[in-house]
């Protein structure tokens, strides 16, 4: 059987827990990573949360895989991990591969929107200039 988006979306968001800002922030209080996935354009044009830290979701894989020469240590399996992109979808998705390559305490906050609207401070993006 083919899977598609709507079968990978509902096999995410069955085992990733989506959570509001608050729990993140708690969260990230106790020492959790907020993990900010998406692509470099975004992040130029809305700014990010606070305290983020940015992957790529293209990249995911090779970053939280201890093994892999491009490991990025901040991603570590006794670390909670919040997640978010720009609405949530990304985020279910990335966090379900981390689960399954054994990070276990994966949580889906959504969006930016989702942080700003919920008080997490957003950096603003940075001026080009132009």
């Amino acid at each position: 059987m083919t899977l598609t988006l709507k079968d990978m979306m509902a096999a995410a968001n069955a085992v990733i827990e989506r959570i509001d800002a608050a729990r993140a922030q708690e969260l990230m209080r106790q020492g959790a990573l907020l993990l900010d996935i998406r692509d470099a354009p975004e992040i130029e044009k809305t700014g990010r949360a606070r305290g983020s830290h940015h992957i790529a979701r293209g990249m995911l894989e090779f970053r939280a895989d201890p093994d892999s020469p491009f490991y990025d240590a901040e991603l570590r399996k006794d670390r909670p991990i919040v997640l978010h992109c720009a609405s949530g979808g990304r985020a279910a998705l990335a966090g379900k591969l981390l689960r399954d390559m054994g990070y276990s305490r994966v949580y889906n906050l959504g969006g930016l929107k989702d942080w700003a609207e919920g008080g997490g401070a957003v950096d603003e993006p940075i001026d080009a200039g132009m």
